[in-house]
C-alpha cells in the first residue's frame, strides 16, 4: 500500500534557529501517526509547513501521489489537510454552528442559511461521534467540547488528514478518553491522523506509528507495538531519562501553611468551595486530586490572591493572608505556577527577558523607584535561560514566539528562582516534554527538600501519587478526604473523585 502523504526531506529555517532539517514523514490511510518531540523539536513547525502557514527552503510534499506546491492554509483546505491548534482558534461570542460554517457558509439568496448550517454540523456530529451543542456559544462550552467544534469545522471542510497539535493538552482524563474514541472513530472511516504530542503513554496508546523528532532532526520511525516509553524517551532526549519519580523519605518540620473553613463562589455567583479544611508542613508536597471543575481553580484563586473569599481563614506561618491582594501575597514568598499560562503566568507580547521578572520588577534589584535596571534584568534573565534550558537561548525573543513547553519553563523559572516559603504549583507539567517534566519534577522535590510547603494541583494522577506525602481530594468544592500517598492508587483517588467513600479507609487526617 502507497502512503496517502508524504514529506521529504523538509528543511526550515528562522533567523537563528534551523527548525526542520532534512526531515522525512509519511502517513497512510486509516492511520494515526504519532509525532513526537521535546518542546522546540521542530513537530509544530514540520506540521505549519504541511498545513501552508510556512514555506520550506528545501523538501517536497506529495499527496495521493501527486506533488504539491502549498501556498497557504486555504490551499491545504481545499486539498483535504486540516489541522487543530494547540491554542483553539475560534471566536468566543459565535455560536458552535457559526464558528464551524465561518468563512464557508451556506447561503439562502443572500443570506446565510443558519439551519441549514445547524442542520450539516449535527449530520457531520453524529456520522463521527462528535457530540456538540450547535446553538450554543462557543465561551459557554467546556474545553473537551471546544476541541470537538475545531474538529468539525475540519471535516465540514472536507478534511481527509487531520492534523492534531498536542490535542490532549488541555483537557481532563475523561476528556482524553473521549477524544481517542473519536480518534479511532475517524480513522475507521478512511480518515488518518496525524497526533503531535510529547506524551509517551497516550502515544502508546492510541498511534499505529511514531515518528520521533530531536533538534530538529529526524531520529527515526518505530511501529508503535515494538517500542515502549524507555526506548522513546532515549530518542527524544539523546539520554537515559528518569521516567519514575525518585525521591527521598520526607522530613516534616512545624506546620508552615493553615487553611481552615475557607469557601469561595465561582465566577456565575455559585459555591466553588465549600469549608475547605487542610495543612501543609516543612518538607511536604500536598497534592490535591480532582476532575477538574470541582473547586480545584477557585482554590488556588483564593491562596494566590486572584479570588476572594466568602469566608474562612488562610495563615502562612502563622500569619494571615486571607484575601490580600496577590501582590502582597507574593510578597510573603508564595510562588505560583498557574494553570493557564497565558492568562496569569505571561504577557504573551513581552520578551521572555521581562517575562522572566513579572511580577517582581518592581522590585530590587530590577528596579529602584521608578527606573529599571536593565543590566540586572539581562543578567537575570542570562543566568535562569540556560539553568532552565528555555529554548530558544534568546531573551530578546517574544514569549508567544516559543513553545508551550518553553513558555512553561519561563513561568517555572521565575517562580522557583525567586526562593519561595510556600509554592503553589498548579498543573506545573501541562504541555511540557518528558525531559522537562524530569527536570520540573526534580525542582519541586527540591523545595519540598529544602523544607519548603507545596501544594501541587494536577489533572495527572500519576503524577501525583509520584510527587505527593498526602493527597487531599476534591468533590464538588469539598475535600472529602486526605490519603497517604504512599498507601493511594489510582483506583482508590478515583471512587473519591466521583464522591464515593474508602471503606476501611486508607485515610490520615487533614
Amino acid at each position: 500500500m502507497e502512503p496517502i502523504l508524504e514529506m521529504k526531506a523538509i528543511t526550515k529555517r528562522f533567523p537563528g534557529v534551523l527548525a526542520n532539517d532534512n526531515v522525512n514523514l509519511d502517513l497512510y490511510q486509516g492511520e494515526i501517526h504519532a509525532l513526537i518531540g521535546e518542546n522546540g523539536a521542530g513537530k509544530s513547525t514540520l506540521m505549519s509547513v504541511l498545513f501552508g502557514m510556512y514555506t520550506p527552503e528545501e523538501g517536497e510534499i506529495f499527496y495521493k501521489g501527486q506533488k504539491l506546491d502549498i501556498d497557504g492554509p486555504q490551499d491545504a483546505i481545499e486539498l483535504g489537510i486540516g489541522m487543530v491548534h494547540q491554542h483553539f482558534m475560534l471566536v468566543p461570542t459565535l455560536t458552535v454552528a457559526e464558528n464551524i460554517i465561518l468563512g464557508s457558509e451556506p447561503k439562502r439568496g443572500l443570506k446565510i442559511d443558519i439551519e441549514k448550517a445547524i442542520a450539516k454540523v449535527n449530520e457531520l456530529a453524529n456520522k463521527f461521534g462528535l457530540q456538540v451543542d450547535a446553538t450554543a456559544k462557543v465561551k459557554d462550552i467546556p474545553v473537551g467540547m471546544q476541541q470537538r467544534v475545531e474538529i468539525l469545522k475540519a471535516l465540514y471542510r472536507g478534511a481527509e488528514v487531520l492534523i492534531l497539535d498536542e490535542p490532549t493538552a488541555v483537557l481532563t482524563p475523561q476528556e482524553v478518553e473521549g477524544l481517542y474514541q473519536i480518534m479511532e472513530s475517524l480513522t475507521e472511516q478512511g480518515k488518518s491522523i496525524i497526533f503531535i504530542t510529547h506524551k509517551l503513554k497516550e502515544v502508546l496508546r492510541i498511534s499505529d506509528r511514531i515518528t520521533v523528532l530531536r533538534k530538529g532532526k529526524g531520529i527515526g520511525t518505530v511501529t508503535t507495538s515494538e517500542t515502549n516509553q524507555k526506548e522513546l524517551a532515549r530518542m527524544m532526549v539523546g539520554r537515559e531519562v528518569l521516567l519514575e519519580v525518585e525521591k527521598e523519605e520526607a522530613d516534616f518540620g512545624e506546620v508552615l501553611v493553615e487553611v481552615s473553613n475557607l469557601s469561595a463562589f465561582n465566577d456565575r455567583g455559585m459555591e466553588a468551595l465549600n469549608s475547605v479544611s487542610f495543612q501543609i508542613r516543612a518538607g511536604e508536597i500536598l497534592g490535591i486530586a480532582g476532575v477538574e471543575g470541582n473547586g480545584q481553580t477557585e482554590l488556588v484563586e483564593v491562596l494566590t490572591g486572584l479570588r476572594e473569599a466568602t469566608a474562612g481563614e488562610y495563615n502562612l506561618h502563622g500569619d494571615s493572608l486571607y484575601n490580600h491582594s496577590a501582590r502582597k501575597i507574593k510578597e510573603a514568598k508564595v510562588a505560583h505556577i498557574p494553570e493557564d499560562r497565558h492568562k496569569h503566568g505571561l504577557v504573551l507580547d513581552y520578551t521572555v527577558e521581562d517575562n522572566l521578572v513579572l511580577g517582581y520588577h518592581y522590585r530590587e534589584p530590577f528596579a529602584k523607584g521608578i527606573n529599571l535596571n536593565f543590566n540586572n534584568l539581562a543578567e537575570h534573565a542570562n543566568r535562569l535561560i540556560p539553568e532552565y534550558d528555555i529554548r530558544p537561548q534568546n531573551k530578546e525573543a517574544l514569549a508567544r514566539s516559543l513553545s508551550g513547553g518553553n513558555q512553561q519553563k519561563i513561568i517555572v523559572a521565575r517562580e522557583f528562582d525567586l526562593g519561595p516559603e510556600f509554592l503553589i504549583a498548579s498543573q506545573p507539567t501541562r504541555g511540557v516534554d518528558v525531559g522537562a517534566i524530569e527536570f520540573i519534577h526534580r525542582r519541586i522535590l527540591e523545595q519540598r527538600d529544602e523544607g519548603k510547603a507545596v501544594l501541587l494541583v494536577s489533572a495527572e494522577l500519576p503524577e501525583v501519587i509520584s510527587l505527593s506525602d498526602r493527597i487531599a481530594v476534591m468533590y464538588e468544592g469539598e475535600i472529602v478526604d486526605i490519603v497517604d500517598a504512599a498507601e493511594a492508587t489510582e483506583e482508590k483517588l478515583g471512587i473519591l473523585m466521583a464522591g464515593g467513600s474508602l471503606e476501611g479507609g486508607i485515610a490520615n487526617g487533614s
